[in-house]
């Protein structure tokens, strides 16, 4: 082994290096960067707000118990809001957003203990998680004062009991059909320009708005077949039974959805899209394949830290949340989680809103696109 050569190789690398000064930047900025982002959410993110309503059913001791559960809301410094009388009240004022957490007192007694209900809405269940820990501090403190109380929890949309793959079923797939999606799209593109089929294109009587169009609509095509497979495998299930010494299996995850998976599949397909036109944008600023993955900690990265991947986005600090909202990412996350949690039909606002923010986001880039094809030829 000679070092000679050794070290010549590894001076070409270098070398190389040097000369690609985007590459060296984000080598240096791009880990750095994420870094203080991370730890600007992770240090600086702000208690959920939990407004507290109180139900009784007219048990023996509600009376004790709510004034107790009273008392530990005010020490504590979590309001109680009025949401009426009844079961139905209750879940009617955290489905309209007048509560984010309710609790219905027990109609009986079972040997000096008593079993109350949580009542949340089930929609994200980073929110859901942070607030039932308040409440449950609240509640072990009013048990001290009375009967011994235990705590069910309920949900108005999903599941309590719903694992962990059920209630972040919206966010991975609007991520990874975002992810995948960006990465085809501009590592295909980068070589469309570099193979020259971009210039020759230009030099012929076409516009350089059919020539985004066109790329859009053909990446667009197997967009839609990768987000259509990923859904698929997401919400389908298929039993294969035992063939010969191999055991059967399951194929799928089986995610448990209560609106249309077309719907979702709409929200999905408009997040590719608006994907495959940020793509081509930014790889007109790419030289080299490996240029288009350093993007990844610049655009993607981000997204999964802001747009409600891995915690809400009402949990930010206040800056972050503004960026937040703005993001393709949140939208997208919001959007699937209205459909394949809450149900939501296309007369729901919020999911219009959705809908429309990302439609807009695609059309967007694909101006963009344009535009900075123009300038690149010229």
């Amino acid at each position: 082994m000679s070092t000679r050569r050794i070290a010549a190789i590894a001076r070409r690398i270098a070398q190389q290096f040097r000369r690609d000064r985007r590459s060296l930047a984000l080598l240096i900025v791009a880990p750095i960067a994420v870094l203080a982002l991370l730890g600007f959410v992770i240090r600086d993110q702000k208690p959920i707000e939990t407004r507290l309503g109180i139900v009784s059913l007219g048990g023996p001791v509600d009376a004790s118990i709510q004034a107790a559960l009273s008392a530990a809301a005010a020490q504590a410094g979590v309001p109680v809001v009025d949401v009426g009388t009844g079961l139905a009240a209750g879940r009617a004022a955290v489905q309209d957003g007048r509560a984010d957490v309710v609790i219905v007192l027990p109609a009986s007694l079972a040997g000096g203990s008593a079993t109350i209900q949580l009542i949340t809405l089930g929609e994200s269940p980073a929110d859901d998680g942070a607030r039932l820990q308040v409440v449950a501090g609240l509640v072990e403190g009013a048990g001290s004062q009375g009967p011994r109380l235990t705590i069910e929890h309920q949900t108005i949309y999903g599941s309590p009991t719903a694992d962990v793959l059920d209630t972040f079923a919206p966010a991975l797939i609007g991520f990874f059909g975002f992810f995948f999606v960006f990465v085809l799209t501009g590592i295909s593109f980068l070589r469309e320009r570099t193979g020259g089929t971009l210039e020759r294109l230009l030099a012929t009587p076409v516009r350089r708005s059919e020539i985004v169009v066109g790329y859009s609509v053909g990446f667009g095509f197997f967009a839609t077949v990768q987000v259509a497979l990923i859904l698929l495998f997401a919400l389908g299930s298929l039993s294969v039974p035992a063939i010969g010494p191999l055991g059967g299996f399951e194929v799928g995850l089986g995610i448990a959805n209560a609106g249309s998976p077309l719907l979702a599949f709409v929200v999905i397909f408009l997040t590719a899209i608006g994907a495959v036109n940020l793509a081509i944008f930014l790889s007109t600023f790419a030289r080299t394949e490996l240029q288009i993955l350093e993007f990844i900690p610049v655009v993607i990265v981000p997204q999964a830290l802001l747009g409600g991947v891995f915690w809400s986005v009402n949990s930010l600090p206040d800056p972050l949340q503004a960026v937040a909202r703005v993001l393709p990412m949140t939208h997208a996350i919001d959007g699937l989680r209205a459909v394949l949690l809450r149900g939501a039909g296309l007369s729901d606002p919020t999911l219009q809103l959705d809908i429309a923010y990302l439609a807009g986001v695609a059309i967007l880039f694909v101006v963009l696109a344009g535009a900075t094809i123009r300038r690149e030829i010229a």
